[in-house]
């Protein structure tokens, strides 16, 4: 996998139901912590809310979302 970066789009990998967040989930990497663990900040947007989600993850709880991403920036 390709090294995530501040402001890619990526797709939640797993539920996170205390956020109650998704698997499938589109978010964008707003920050990266912990050089070497690959923590990352993720900002989803709460469909039907009028609210955003941040949560702190590891790379390995995303995956990147190419397609969406040149959608998002067209």
């Amino acid at each position: 996998m390709r090294d995530l970066n501040v402001d890619d789009v990526v797709r939640l990998a797993t539920d996170l139901p205390e956020l109650q967040l998704r698997r499938g989930d589109l978010g964008i990497i707003r920050s990266k912590w912990c050089h070497g663990i690959g923590a990352i900040e993720v900002e989803f947007l709460n469909v039907g809310l009028e609210s955003r989600t941040r949560a702190l993850l590891l790379a390995q709880d995303v995956v990147p979302d190419e397609e969406a991403a040149h959608e998002m920036h067209a």
